[in-house]
């Protein structure tokens, strides 16, 4: 029987009229079925009845999405102030633990925007909020408009690290992203290493060091129009071939997805 590899993707919560629900962004499983050809899977946000071990045993890899929310700051030395909000207590729980049980396991694993930040904290890295009030920094916030394409259009440039993953991925040394977050990484995890930063040296792409598989992250958001962008092209490609070769590895007949 042929298998499509399984990914993993963490929700976020949120009450609406009295009621919780867990929930993942379009943008983000469309990116995961239609470019990395691998089946999207939610893992909801609710750590007290998931047994993290025995459901990693059915997913061949883990994409951390991004989220209007953040990493509450006590999880990274820091107290909570207004310009940390909002939060997802839930999801914090969750994730967490489930990245931390991922690069245990030797998953692939993409992180992206707060997959990005709640990455670089579970390594033992710290935050930094409200970019565009800190001198030298450039405003990453999205512009204020309705149209999504306007929100998400290329911002600015980054600097990819030569002989890098990121290099090594998109075949250049420079490149446009969009720029959708407040916050970003003040310390790096000392098991992360730099692929690429932004103008005003805040970095944009990570990869964890002596990863078992492919394990890297982007503050900025591919999985926008994935299939519309040759970067974002290739970054879920070079994933979702990632995730092949760990079912492959697991002894799984792989299904041909045309």
């Amino acid at each position: 029987m042929s298998y499509l590899p399984l990914v993993g993707l963490p929700a976020d919560t949120y009450e609406s009229h009295g009621f919780q629900y867990h929930s993942i962004g379009d943008k983000y499983v469309r990116a995961v079925a239609e470019v990395a050809l691998c089946s999207p899977v939610m893992i909801p946000s609710m750590i007290d009845a998931l047994q993290l071990d025995d459901l990693l045993e059915h997913f061949d890899g883990i994409v951390m999405t991004g989220a209007v929310s953040n990493v509450h700051p006590p999880h990274y030395g820091e107290q909570p102030t207004v310009a940390h909000e909002p939060y997802d207590h839930g999801r914090d729980a969750t994730t967490l633990k489930l990245i931390e049980k991922v690069l245990k396991k030797g998953l692939p694993l993409f992180c992206i925007c707060r997959g990005f930040q709640e990455l670089n904290v579970v390594l033992g890295g710290t935050l930094e909020t409200e970019l565009q009030q800190v001198e030298g920094r450039l405003d990453h916030r999205a512009p204020d408009h309705d149209d999504v394409d306007v929100r998400y259009a290329p911002s600015h440039a980054i600097n990819i690290r030569p002989g890098g993953l990121l290099e090594q991925i998109l075949g250049k040394r420079e490149t446009m992203v969009n720029s959708i977050h407040r916050q970003g990484i003040k310390r790096l995890a000392k098991g992360l290493q730099v692929e690429a930063t932004a103008p005003d040296g805040i970095i944009e792409a990570v990869s964890v060091r002596d990863a078992k598989s492919f394990a890297m992250g982007t503050q900025w958001h591919p999985e926008f129009r994935a299939l519309n962008n040759p970067d974002s092209v290739k970054l879920f490609t070079a994933f979702g071939n990632a995730v092949r070769g760990y079912a492959a590895a697991r002894g799984k007949t792989l299904r041909t997805v045309a």
